[in-house]
């Protein structure tokens, strides 16, 4: 798995966070669930209780217990 590139992008002014797998985005996450199943779309299959366990799953900006919308600035 260290060979894959999965990076969950900071929340959006809108909520969601955008999920990319090496390049490509899989699609706005709302929550864990909804990363193991675009993870699971794209043929890694990963149980939603491990997503935020998941070294190789690059949180940006804020850890996986933000999906609201960025509020401030």
């Amino acid at each position: 798995m260290s060979a894959i590139r999965v990076i969950v992008h900071p929340p959006s002014p809108t909520g969601g966070r955008r999920v990319r797998v090496d390049g490509e985005i899989l699609g706005l996450a709302h929550n864990v669930v909804d990363v193991a199943e675009f993870l699971r779309r794209a043929g890694l299959e990963i149980d939603p209780s491990e997503v935020t366990e998941a070294v190789w799953i690059d949180w940006r900006g804020v850890g996986p217990e933000e999906w609201g919308p960025q509020t401030g600035q």
